[in-house]
């Protein structure tokens, strides 16, 4: 367990928002007095909501690995994950995801957070080891109990569940197997999804097979940045098609198994902007481009690698059946896109695999891995604001990244952006009238913002991705986490969490989520008022007035958090 309070300014000890309706309203009036002050540095929570298409959901997301802890607990197995975070250096500080959050102990009040916040619906994943211990053979009954409970609690309170069944915790025995590198393992989880979808098949609504190819590939075993940390550089291409067949195979399994919720897969998308006019940049950044993107989309959405990646021979080192393909680029009911920010590239190795503020982020001494390694490199945007994690914030590539899609895949199935969200360093404010604490996270709260109003505007009718059926957005993330090799030093989460006392703390962007909802519902349910009274003839357009539709409660009234306006 981490010391101190990782990406905060100062402790806090005082109880959770969630223990009391009073410190929720408390907060609410806060968080409303606070963006009613100064200048607006972003679309408001009405505007925004007026530019959400019926059906759209809004939603939050995790990782079992990042908040569960209970690494040891009811019969789950060791994870490469396990192995990996235990190495000294490995993680920033050495900070331990054996406790994590707690979720695995605290999921009734996180789900209440989550009804208070009141999201369409929820993307978790199921912990492959805490419900395949060894990656083969039968259930653990005790790991499938866990899940059987979260979605019975999901459902209770009106959420509807999007499961992801791989999201990087493979088990320790498949990677001291050779992990990705060893076609089998797709074949494993294969055989997970189907005992996922035998026990859960009836209760998940839309089901992510596995989460960001790319990033396994790229940091697990190419840069050694990610379990299980091997650094094979150019050698690690073989993981990425059996992640890809692991995909196909595990479609399959869900579609043997009839389940009646909707199929898809998830993968990071960034776009890739060359450094300069020097056409060695543009090559460099379409040389990105097909490594980071379209060697992972292109097989699942057109049922064939990247002419210039075949050409090449990359897959020279290993033989794959035709029948992978078919297996590979079955139709799928969505396609889910991760996106944070966009890429820009350079020619030449530079100075480190990724820019220093990134490299510092992440907790790893960078200055020469990848150096030589490849023909291109990362460069930083000087002129933007960045994350924490020392990502660019360019949210008008939103719209690029969807625009990009919608052009190189003609039958690409609806889009759900399943990731989206931004690290910064979290400042407590104390009110000791109230003893209440308010974290007003403005630069999280604005990302968040101008990231979905550039999706939404991109892909309404005239937008420059129309083409594109957008069907959802997922907050990254519902709580603060483990992140993975950067550890508990980059919160993303619109609850706070104290890694000391693990108590949680809604912050202004969970308060303006809640009012975005509340605003898009208020102008569905007044539209359905309207449209049915035109329909019945009843309505005298003249007695609507200005405040017909609702108007803004007086801070005195504010109720607790989820009541209904």
């Amino acid at each position: 367990m981490p010391s101190g309070l990782p990406g905060c300014r100062e402790t806090s000890r005082e109880p959770p928002c969630s223990s009391g309706a009073h410190s929720c309203a408390i907060l609410l009036r806060t968080y409303k007095r606070s963006v009613t002050k100064g200048p607006q540095m972003h679309i408001t929570a009405k505007e925004l909501a007026a530019l959400i298409p019926s059906g759209f959901t809004l939603g939050v997301a995790t990782a079992a690995f990042q908040i569960e802890g209970a690494l040891d607990e009811d019969g789950r197995g060791p994870a490469g994950w396990d192995v990996f975070a235990a190495k000294d250096g490995a993680i920033v500080e050495n900070h331990s995801p054996v406790v994590a959050t707690d979720h695995y102990h605290r999921m009734p009040q996180d789900v209440a957070l989550m009804k208070q916040l009141g999201v369409d619906s929820y993307r978790f994943s199921f912990a492959w080891p805490r419900i395949q211990p060894t990656g083969r053979g039968s259930a653990n009954r005790a790991g499938l109990a866990f899940y059987d409970r979260l979605l019975d609690e999901l459902l209770a309170n009106g959420i509807s569940p999007m499961a992801t069944i791989y999201h990087w915790d493979t088990p320790l025995t498949l990677d001291d197997a050779g992990g990705w590198m060893n076609r089998d393992t797709a074949y494993r989880l294969g055989e997970y999804a189907a005992i996922l979808a035998e026990e859960f098949g009836d209760r998940v609504a839309r089901w992510v097979t596995i989460n960001e190819p790319a990033t396994v590939s790229t940091n697990g075993y190419t840069l050694g940045l990610h379990s299980p940390g091997k650094e094979l550089m150019m050698g690690a291409f073989p993981t990425v098609h059996h992640q890809l067949l692991g995909h196909g195979l595990a479609v399959e399994a869900l579609r043997a198994a009839k389940v009646p919720g909707e199929i898809g897969m998830t993968n990071v998308y960034s776009p890739m902007v060359p450094n300069s006019i020097n056409p060695l940049d543009r090559i460099s950044a379409g040389l990105m481009d097909l490594a980071q993107n379209r060697l992972y989309a292109d097989p699942v959405l057109t049922g064939k690698y990247p002419d210039l990646i075949r050409a090449a021979k990359f897959f020279s080192s290993f033989e794959h059946p035709d029948e992978d393909m078919e297996l590979i680029s079955q139709p799928l009911d969505f396609y889910g896109l991760n996106y944070y920010m966009p890429t820009k590239v350079a020619v030449g190795p530079g100075g480190g695999a990724v820019p220093a503020s990134m490299a510092e982020a992440m907790g790893s001494d960078l200055s020469a891995a990848g150096n030589g390694g490849t023909p291109f490199h990362v460069e930083t945007w000087p002129e933007a604001d960045i994350t924490s994690y020392g990502w660019p914030v360019k949210p008008e590539y939103m719209a690029v990244a969807l625009k990009e899609m919608g052009e190189r895949y003609p039958n690409l199935p609806p889009v759900i952006l399943t990731e989206g969200g931004a690290s910064f360093e979290d400042i407590i404010v104390r009110d000791k009238s109230t003893n209440t604490k308010f974290i007003p996270d403005e630069r999280r709260l604005k990302y968040l913002s101008d990231h979905l109003e550039a999706a939404l505007k991109a892909t309404a009718p005239g937008g420059e991705a129309a083409s594109v059926d957008l069907r959802g957005y997922y907050v990254w993330s519902l709580l603060d986490n483990f992140e993975w090799s950067a550890g508990y030093n980059q919160p993303f989460g619109l609850l706070h969490v104290d890694f000391e006392t693990l108590e949680r703390t809604p912050k202004a962007s969970y308060f303006w989520f809640q009012e975005l909802i509340e605003e898009r519902d208020l102008a569905a349910a007044a539209g359905t008022a309207i449209a049915e009274a035109m329909v019945g003839g009843a309505m005298d357009v003249e007695v609507l007035g200005a405040g017909a539709l609702g108007s803004e409660m007086p801070d005195d009234d504010v109720p607790a958090v989820g009541a209904s306006a």
